[in-house]
């Protein structure tokens, strides 16, 4: 959906939804400092607590033994990127035999599209540019991810629940499918090559500029387990420095959100339907970098006041 159309889309509704969903616990954390100790001990709030925490924020909260039934491994990220790899890859790969074979979308997939945008303008229209740029980017980034899951990473024996598992399998999915019904700005009839403007270029050079930051700040937290020879020495969490470490707790939380708006200024920053998705990613990585800010707080006397817990300087 672009910023012309006034309707909401099936699909604006879920992402909308999402992020007023993290923005109403981003909110109820940053009040549950203030108040009673007989609240915060409540089954509703640990279960609030529990269904918001992942690995090192979840390790100290005092949960009944029946929700840690509903653990599951926090090392199993990389199967939500090996997932987006094959699905996304896929989408990717439809959508270059519609271009340059005229084969258009599976029918099950126009429908799909058809439901989730809610109007039928996917039954002849060739991806734009756009599309095919940001498909291909998001492939790159799943798969970059999912090395440095496999590779890079070293996971201690921390958890998350399950349902955050079970909605980081589907995410990507419907995050491929959103790509394309972001399909919605094209620039007239041409080439691709035609269709490019500076804004795709800009949005390119983002991309490639967050990724490495992210990439670097996955890198130096590694290093925290790891001695000189690369080989893990230790499983515990330490004071995360250098890079933009010294700026922000969550620098990699910063740069997932760089990377998102990235994308949307490779689909020509007219897509209402993909600031929705920016919107969600940053309230979900505020929330995330808001947690982990905390723990540091909370763990260590001397951690640096400066530092801010996931943007540079504002939060």
């Amino acid at each position: 959906m672009t910023w012309s159309s006034v309707s909401f889309s099936l699909l604006d509704t879920f992402w909308l939804f999402l992020a007023l969903c993290f923005l109403v616990a981003f909110c109820v954390h940053k009040a549950s400092a203030q108040l009673p100790g007989l609240y915060r001990k409540s089954s509703l709030f640990t279960l609030f607590q529990d269904l918001i925490r992942y690995g090192k924020t979840k390790q100290k909260l005092n949960r009944a033994e029946w929700l840690r039934v509903f653990d599951v491994p926090k090392r199993w990220f990389w199967h939500f990127y090996a997932i987006s790899v094959f699905w996304n890859v896929f989408l990717l790969l439809l959508s270059i035999n519609f271009i340059y074979q005229l084969q258009s979308y599976p029918s099950w997939l126009t429908g799909m599209l058809k439901i989730l945008t809610g109007v039928p303008s996917f039954d002849g229209q060739a991806p734009q540019l756009a599309t095919v740029l940001v498909q291909l980017l998001l492939c790159v980034h799943s798969l970059r991810r999912l090395l440095e899951c496999l590779f890079v990473s070293v996971f201690s024996d921390g958890v998350m629940h399950l349902v955050q598992y079970l909605f980081g399998l589907g995410y990507y999915m419907v995050l491929g499918l959103t790509v394309l019904c972001s399909d919605q700005m094209a620039k007239g009839p041409g080439t691709l090559l035609s269709q490019l403007d500076w804004i795709h270029v800009a949005g390119f050079v983002l991309f490639i500029a967050a990724s490495l930051l992210q990439h670097q700040s996955t890198v130096l937290l590694a290093r925290l387990r790891k001695g000189k020879s690369g080989r893990v020495e230790t499983l515990a969490h330490r004071v995360p420095e250098g890079g933009w470490f010294d700026l922000v707790s969550c620098p990699h939380y910063f740069a997932e959100l760089l990377i998102y708006i990235s994308l949307g200024f490779v689909l020509g920053g007219l897509s209402l339907t993909w600031w929705l998705v920016v919107l969600y990613v940053l309230f979900s990585q505020a929330l995330a970098g808001q947690l982990c800010h905390d723990l540091y707080i909370s763990k260590y006397e001397l951690y640096p006041k400066h530092r801010r817990a996931f943007i540079p300087f504002v939060l």
